[in-house]
């Protein structure tokens, strides 16, 4: 699927775009199998070492982890992507029926921004260390990215494994509020990077359930927030960045690639090896780096 060229003048009118059905489960259904596999295989291990009753082993993807966590939680903090790098998550990242709609506001020259976030967003009360990274209060992409970044166009993609619910804590947009450039942001202990009170935009805030499948692209100036996951299941989704080859992403410390470049086709890195080791490396030389810029 190609964005139509109504799709792309909605996206700069509005600052967002959903998408239905952009994607087959075929395209979703491998990084779900990865995770499944591997929440599996740490099951095992707890239960083996005594700190879980049971496996719960017969209950659904997008609930096991909840029950696992509700007895010990040592799995979640290991699940983000660049922590798992699996080989399939890494295969989506290049996913072609992505990268066909990506390319309709990015251009033919896209880097995969290391921005790139795989969330088990748990049931209400159930994520370690009190505050929850996944129910995100208002803030523009663009707040959480370096300076050298703020005047290049960065493409969010949000993405739920199942149906992203306003019970389980969907996004939430502020639309037509781009271009005003970023806002002032701080950082709250336990909440994490938000607009100051005295920045918030007004305007109608908009509500966006959607189905697996579905699409979110987000200009990185658009206001957005999730709300609290209440109930019982975990809602997993993807929050990638994509942006032309060339910009910064304003995490340099972290590793980009090249998803797809049809000037550069032999830039294109496919390797999932070479990925994993750039992580890995990265994650250990960034110790102590300040991600965001705000205090």
């Amino acid at each position: 699927m190609k964005l139509t060229q109504a799709q792309i003048d909605q996206f700069n009118a509005e600052g967002y775009l959903v998408v239905r059905n952009a994607l087959d489960a075929s395209d979703i259904d491998p990084v779900i199998e990865e995770y499944a596999a591997y929440i599996d295989k740490r099951a095992q291990e707890l239960f083996a070492a005594g700190k879980i009753s049971q496996l719960y082993a017969d209950e659904p993807f997008n609930r096991r982890l909840a029950l696992i966590c509700r007895e010990n939680n040592e799995i979640y903090p290991e699940l983000d992507i660049m922590h798992l790098r699996g080989k399939a998550s890494f295969a989506f990242l290049r996913n072609q029926n992505l990268l066909d709609i990506v390319e309709g506001l990015v251009g033919s020259e896209i880097t995969c921004s290391p921005i790139q976030h795989i969330r088990a967003k748990l049931p209400e009360g159930l994520t370690p260390a009190g505050g929850d990274q996944h129910v995100a209060p208002w803030h523009q992409d663009a707040g959480v990215t370096w300076a050298e970044a703020d005047p290049y166009f960065i493409l969010t993609v949000w993405l739920p494994f199942a149906a992203a619910t306003p019970e389980n804590g969907c996004l939430q947009v502020i639309p037509r509020t781009y271009g005003q450039g970023l806002l002032l942001h701080h950082s709250k202990p336990s909440v994490g990077t938000t607009i100051v009170e005295e920045a918030m935009p007004t305007g109608e805030v908009v509500t966006l359930p959607m189905n697996k499948g579905d699409i979110l692209l987000m200009h990185k100036e658009i206001p957005h927030r999730s709300t609290p996951n209440v109930t019982d299941t975990v809602r997993w989704s993807a929050d990638l960045r994509y942006q032309k080859t060339g910009t910064p992403t304003g995490r340099p410390f972290w590793p980009d690639f090249v998803a797809r470049s049809q000037a550069e086709p032999a830039t294109v890195l496919t390797d999932w090896a070479t990925w994993d080791h750039l992580w890995a490396e990265a994650l250990e030389s960034s110790k102590g780096v300040r991600g965001h810029r705000w205090q």
